[in-house]
């Protein structure tokens, strides 16, 4: 009961109708607007429609949806390595849920290679892949692992079990891609007046990891929980920022997120992982170091190495509109396939399938028209 009392803190419709109110008298003082606010995670994307808080904003607000839902930057090459696994090599392949409909080349998925004869199991942590291969030890179990730095210590940390168990059939498709150099490549191409900071990858990499955003582009960032008053408080106090000329990176989230991160976690990830030169993601391209590779001492648990597996670069459709929504540079409403061709039923891009995909946020809840731009 308690812990639900303390979420509902930050619901509270009282507190919520006073910083809206706060929110209107500060955007009527912004030196110029409307302004624009990029939310950089998908689970804040996912927060806005869900609640509700576009209709809430005033006007003087216009909020971009970024690139940060894990299953919408992966590119088709890495989906069609996984279904080459699971069809071609006659591994398991473990992974989570909301990865099986994201379309590879052809309209191909894991949910259709599954039809197809090939064993791919969903599961909910990186240890039940690990359980799976001591429970199938005649089996090649492939692991494959997605995310951004909040899902990575966890992989880091079965790799290092595997280790000591000697699991042997034991392997992790690594794709794992890292927060900052996306923001990175955001920020030099997109014009934006501040960023809503992620939450929970805040966690792990701590704001200091976001230092460049204000000192390289002159551009705030605040970094927020997910429930509604998180929101409207961080959106507040950029106001704040944009009014007084300020560019600082500051924290809503202090009751999760310091300074420094969660060293423990950042451990985990430099022990078994190092940066590759680049990572292709999907909408964004090619970043340099922006994506994390299985260091040689682990090379035995490296599903890459171990298959040979080539990871080719397939582009997407040209009526999708993902890769410039991932962008901020469009909105999913300005995509000609929204709604009809492309449904959370039969997704062509990415950022249908996934529920942190802002096509498939505004697809379920619907958008404040002109609230994406």
């Amino acid at each position: 009961m308690s812990d639900l009392r303390y979420l509902e803190a930050f619901r509270d419709p009282d507190l919520g109708r006073s910083l809206l109110s706060a929110l209107a008298i500060a955007a009527k003082a912004l030196p110029r607007a409307p302004v624009r606010i990029m939310e950089f995670c998908g689970g804040h994307t996912h927060a806005f429609h869900r609640f509700g808080l576009l209709e809430l904003l005033p006007p003087e607000i216009r909020m971009v949806h970024g690139p940060g839902c894990p299953v919408c930057v992966l590119p088709k090459g890495r989906i069609d390595a996984a279904i080459g696994l699971s069809l071609d090599k006659n591994a398991v392949l473990a992974t989570y849920g909301d990865v099986l409909r994201v379309p590879g080349s052809h309209g191909m998925t894991l949910m259709k290679a599954r039809a197809r004869g090939a064993d791919v199991r969903i599961v909910v942590s990186a240890m039940e892949a690990l359980s799976l291969a001591e429970a199938l030890p005649d089996r090649e179990i492939v692991f494959f692992a997605i995310g951004f730095e909040t899902t990575t210590p966890p992989t880091a940390a079965v790799i290092l079990e595997a280790r000591r168990r000697n699991l042997t059939n034991f392997s992790v498709l690594a794709n794992h891609v890292l927060t900052p150099p996306a923001m990175e490549a955001i920020l030099s191409g997109t014009a934006l007046d501040g960023v809503i900071g992620p939450s929970h990858v805040s966690t792990v990499i701590g704001t200091k990891a976001y230092d460049f955003v204000s000192r390289k582009h002159g551009i705030p960032l605040v970094v927020a929980g997910f429930e509604p008053l998180d929101i409207l408080l961080a959106l507040r106090m950029l106001l704040s920022q944009i009014s007084e000329g300020r560019s600082e990176v500051e924290n809503e989230y202090a009751r999760a997120v310091v300074p420094e991160g969660n060293p423990r976690s950042l451990g985990l990830i430099e022990r078994v992982f190092e940066r590759a030169p680049s990572f292709e993601w999907r909408g964004l391209g090619s970043l340099p170091r922006s994506g994390l590779s299985i260091r040689d001492e682990f090379g035995i648990f490296d599903a890459q190495r171990r298959f040979s597996v080539e990871i080719g670069r397939v582009s997407d459709p040209g009526i999708c509109e993902c890769g410039e929504i991932l962008k901020g540079v469009k909105g999913p409403r300005d995509c000609r396939i929204f709604g009809t061709l492309c449904t959370p039923d039969t997704p062509v891009g990415a950022c249908m399938v996934s529920a942190e995909g802002a096509c498939a946020a505004v697809f379920h809840y619907g958008d404040r028209e002109g609230a994406v731009s």
